[in-house]
């Protein structure tokens, strides 16, 4: 399963000139009701390169492959694999002329075994026992040949995140994938995670499979890519090799003006004020009786970010339930303005909404919005007890609509139809819409977790402006994100999480990538 000599995908070296690209579509249009989501679009996919598909939330490019992979049929167009004109309106079909896609929302079956989710739908024969062996064996050879390597035995609920990947990877590879979709393939993975990928991506690359990365971290793009098309409101923008371009380029062809990457001039340099939230000797030990957080001391003051840096899995999750009242430590105190919570009476979610305690959490599908709600509905999610949204214990669903549709506007979520399923939305959309309702009463104090995870520069660029605005009005805001550059950009002050400990606490001015990633990796805290 693993492309060879013989296949189409290894001709490159012997005859690049003359070699058909892997992907060719062209004039693809795909139409929802009145949204052009693919206008007249064409892309071409060198083989054995590795091809960036850039573009804000809701530019075509998730639709455009979805159409390659044959989860849509094009509305008009024509696509050729391998210079052979092909028709793909099954993912089935697909499959069978050799492309393969790895989701954001990995598709596993939880309860099953890594091997097993491979063999679903594939099996060699009819007799499992044996089927097992014929699969375990290519399988064994495939990760020999590609570093991709993964537990054939664990159960999938018992990976990690990176794990679940490669062996999304894999499942495809094996299924003879010669053309290999990723979309947002980062977006969850640690910084290891993520150079490891990469490295494994050089591999594929090396052995003659194509691949076509959707993301919307430029960086990435810039490191791992050969080539890079850019869309914006559904069409072709910009197309150039990687080394025709740059960073500030890519960014200004996505959303059509200059963006601000990075900190900038941040304005002033703002005092903290008054301690806003207090939370002394905090710990927190899970089902399993591991300790997530050691006795963890912190303070938020009042016109503030602070960030919290880390590789996920540190406690930074916990530390964000623990404060917003979605878990109980077993030991610490807690104060929020001049109210002070134990383990027998800790905070909870409702009260924390009237003490103006607002939460963005880390995963929006699981906590923050509901798919199956429109989205007037997960705009006021939490709230519908206000008295703006309720009179008399009847819902004003008329006022519901009202606000949701003004900050639709104002946080520019697209489209703006209040009646849209919120599981419709892409997931930048979605964000935007968990931030309206969460920044939108102006808080005293913001909790948010990995604010622009899966979001394209367009909406990063808005995202940490408002949390800017927060902050100049007095807001104490906490951050916890993976990305060091988001650290960087935002924070006053960085605290640094390892093993459910600070290992360190420093002012903006003193931070660097280096200094942090020391911070992030020692076990005992640095003074």
């Amino acid at each position: 399963m693993v492309p060879t000599a013989e296949s189409p995908v290894s001709a490159h070296a012997a005859a690049p000139a003359a070699r058909p690209p892997a992907v060719r579509m062209q004039g693809i249009c795909k139409r929802f009701g009145a949204v052009r989501a693919n206008d007249d679009v064409t892309l071409e996919v060198a083989a054995g390169s590795v091809h960036g598909l850039v573009g804000e939330n809701g530019a075509g490019k998730s639709t455009l492959m979805s159409i390659l992979y044959g989860f849509y049929a094009a509305d008009e167009g024509r696509i050729e694999v391998f210079g052979h004109a092909a028709t793909i309106r099954r993912s089935h079909e697909a499959i069978a002329l050799g492309i393969g896609m790895v989701h954001q929302h990995f598709m596993l079956v939880h309860n099953l075994s890594a091997l097993d989710n491979v063999m679903l739908g594939a099996e060699p024969n009819w007799l499992l026992r044996r089927a097992e062996a014929v699969v375990r064996k290519g399988l064994t050879e495939l990760m020999a040949a590609t570093g991709l390597h993964v537990n054939l035995d664990a159960l999938v609920e018992d990976l990690g995140v990176g794990d679940c990947q490669r062996l999304e990877i894999l499942k495809a590879l094996y299924r003879g994938a010669k053309v290999l979709i990723l979309d947002e393939p980062t977006a969850v993975l640690t910084p290891q995670e993520t150079e490891q990928l990469f490295q494994v991506l050089d591999t594929l690359r090396a052995r003659g499979t194509t691949i076509v990365i959707i993301t919307h971290k430029l960086k990435e793009v810039m490191r791992v890519c050969d080539r890079v098309t850019v869309m914006r409101a559904g069409r072709v923008v910009h197309e150039c090799d990687i080394g025709d371009t740059s960073l500030e380029g890519l960014a200004q062809a996505m959303v059509g003006r200059k963006v601000q990457l990075g900190r900038g001039d941040d304005g002033p340099v703002y005092a903290a004020g008054a301690a806003l939230l207090e939370a002394e000797g905090l710990r927190v030990v899970d089902a399993f009786g591991v300790t997530r957080l050691h006795g963890l001391d912190l303070r938020l003051h009042a016109g503030e970010i602070v960030g919290v840096a880390g590789v996920s899995g540190n406690g930074q999750s916990e530390l964000l339930e623990v404060l917003s009242g979605l878990r109980v430590p077993q030991q610490g105190t807690l104060r929020l303005g001049a109210t002070t919570f134990e383990p027998g009476r800790w905070l909870d979610p409702h009260r924390a909404r009237t003490l103006q305690l607002a939460h963005v959490p880390e995963d929006r599908h699981a906590r923050a919005i509901v798919l199956d709600f429109p989205a007037w509905e997960s705009a006021v999610l939490g709230y519908e007890d206000l008295a703006c949204y309720s009179s008399r214990g009847l819902m004003r669903h008329g006022a519901m609509r009202s606000t949701t549709a003004d900050w639709m506007e104002r946080y520019d979520v697209r489209p703006r139809d209040t009646e849209l399923g919120s599981g419709k939305f892409s997931g930048g959309n979605q964000q935007k819409l968990v931030l309206a309702r969460e920044l939108g009463r102006a808080p005293k104090v913001l909790l948010v977790g990995q604010p622009t995870r899966g979001v394209d520069i367009g909406a990063i660029e808005f995202i940490h402006g408002r949390l800017r605005a927060l902050r100049e009005d007095g807001c104490a805001v906490l951050l916890v994100s993976s990305e060091l550059d988001e650290i960087l950009a935002l924070a006053d002050r960085v605290i640094v999480m390892n093993q459910g400990r600070i290992t360190g606490e420093l002012p903006i001015g003193q931070c660097d990538e280096t200094r942090l990633g020391l911070l992030m990796t020692a076990t005992e805290a640095v003074a």
